[in-house]
């Protein structure tokens, strides 16, 4: 088969990497990629909204599959568009993406259906919200209704803080259109965890949970970033927990979805907190995570092809799909700088002496021959081991091993799994 990879990120490369090791597979491509994947497919230069020249671009190459991996195109109808042409596409509708592409429209889903999760209003009007803010106890949580790369939403502590965060998105504007409405959540404590799942309209097929981190500091400290950190399996949580998230969240909603007239079909990602009164979901994605897909993929025995084409071909619930016992742990090398604004365009060191380790390029492009930082979050670093603290040790002893200008990159993941193993 002939497969197009949409998307320049570590997902993509990691999607790309999974799909590489099928016997289906006989050409990839990605647009427009990045350094890494341009060393297992083609790069081709088309941007993710350029819908017309994609499909263009997939029937002239006798494209087999599509696989769209960022939100953004999602939101904006990119997988319509290739049913339209008749070409093979993996991802949800443009009306099934909205459960990522506004909050809104995923809170009020969860509230009619009963599907647990934080307290909520919502708001289109700066003065009424922060009247309501005002009167609202604290911590509380503050999210744009739009996509906003993964930065649209301030956990905030202080009043001060809830009120500049509510100015900064509904006046100021810091994250576009996606700030013109808003939520206001109450804050859920407790342990956060992510369950991605393959979805056909009700057929629902967990992957492997995982746990990211978002906050830029060690000690989950400074601003919110896209994520820096993941690892796979969760020891610490107890498998009962993510049943009860399965079966009270992630299936509940995908019936809902298909009862709304929206039926889901592609990768459904729930972002949860596990609370004292149970698993509540704090947000839905409609694509892979990043950087989740990091470590789930390369957990995953089944061939990625089958599964794809079974979900398209509407046979998903015919398919068994297994997971590997080993542990994944990635660690994101950011830029300095970021997530605020950062330089680019630094020679990246190191990368052909990361022993058995997975590096999986997000922000790099290559410049007169060699590899070089071109965005904020620039590399994720994987290791595999029998059990967390193994598959922790070679990612770090990996990421060691690279170096930029300003590199930086956490060094407490997976540490709590540790702690509470």
């Amino acid at each position: 088969m002939n497969i197009l990879v949409i998307g320049r990120g570590g997902r993509e490369h990691a999607i790309l990497w999974s799909l590489k090791r099928s016997d289906k597979v006989k050409q990839l491509y990605c647009a427009p990629g990045n350094a890494g994947t341009a060393q297992i497919a083609e790069n081709v230069d088309i941007g993710e909204f350029e819908f017309d020249k994609l499909v263009q671009f997939s029937l002239d190459n006798a494209i087999d599959l599509v696989v769209v991996g960022p939100d953004d195109p999602l939101a904006a109808g990119i997988v319509d568009v290739f049913e339209a042409a008749k070409v093979p596409v993996y991802g949800p509708r443009k009306n099934a993406a909205e459960i990522e592409g506004s909050k809104i429209f995923m809170k009020n889903l969860l509230k009619k259906y009963n599907i647990p999760t934080a307290k909520y209003e919502t708001f289109t009007d700066y003065e009424t919200a922060l009247a309501y803010l005002r009167e609202q106890p604290l911590p509380i949580v503050i999210k744009a209704d739009g996509l906003a790369a993964g930065k649209g939403v301030t956990v905030c502590f202080t009043r001060e803080q809830a009120e500049e965060a509510l100015r900064e998105t509904m006046v100021s504007k810091s994250f576009g259109a996606a700030g013109d409405k808003v939520v206001i959540e109450e804050f859920l404590e407790g342990q956060e965890m992510s369950i991605l799942a393959f979805v056909d309209g009700e057929t629902v097929r967990p992957m492997s949970a995982a746990q990211d981190h978002k906050p830029v500091f060690d000690g989950d400290k400074g601003p919110n970033t896209g994520g820096m950190g993941t690892y796979s399996p969760l020891p610490h949580i107890p498998q009962s927990i993510i049943d009860e998230s399965i079966e009270n969240i992630i299936k509940p909603t995908a019936k809902a979805m298909v009862a709304e007239g929206r039926p889901f079909r592609g990768v459904l990602f729930a972002g949860l907190m596990i609370t004292k009164d149970g698993p509540k979901t704090i947000e839905f994605n409609a694509r892979f995570g990043d950087p989740e897909t990091q470590v789930v993929l390369p957990r995953l025995k089944t061939d990625l092809v089958d599964i794809f084409l079974a979900s398209i071909n509407g046979r998903l619930h015919d398919i068994e799909i297994s997971w590997s016992d080993e542990a994944a742990v990635c660690v994101i090398l950011a830029s300095g700088g970021y997530p605020g604004s950062y330089p680019k365009g630094f020679p990246i060191k190191g990368l052909d002496n990361v022993g058995d380790a997975l590096v999986f390029h997000a922000g790099t492009a290559e410049k007169d021959g060699e590899i070089v930082t071109s965005g904020g979050r620039v590399l994720g670093v994987v290791g595999r081991g029998a059990d967390i603290a193994q598959a922790r040790a070679k990612a770090y002893e990996a990421a060691d091993r690279i170096h930029f200008e300003g590199k930086q990159n956490r060094t407490d993941i997976a540490a709590k799994a540790l702690v509470q193993a």
